[in-house]
């Protein structure tokens, strides 16, 4: 725009530039703060298979399972199946 010659911008064009400096700054600190949280995102016991099998080694070294048992188990965790149980069925 030509600002001389008594050239002046309108109130409305000022309050849309002043709107999007806020926005692309709110944007701008939101996206650093995602990025921020998400590389310092710990996983927990629900990201992954690791604490159903500690559960499952806590429980064989206490002697609560046998090793048949146990090995069953584990292989029904590393499969990703949520069959029921052996003996569990529907009774037939």
């Amino acid at each position: 725009m030509m600002f001389w010659y008594g050239g002046h911008w309108a109130w409305w064009q000022g309050g849309l530039m002043w709107l999007g400096m806020i926005l692309f700054w709110g944007v701008l600190i939101w996206a650093v703060y995602a990025l921020i949280t998400n590389l310092t995102h710990k996983p927990g016991p629900t990201d992954s298979g690791e604490d159903a099998l500690g559960i499952l080694d806590q429980r064989l070294a206490k002697g609560e399972i046998s090793p048949e048992e146990y090995q069953r188990l584990r292989d029904l965790i590393g499969a990703g199946t949520h069959h029921a149980a052996s003996g569990a069925g529907s009774g037939r």
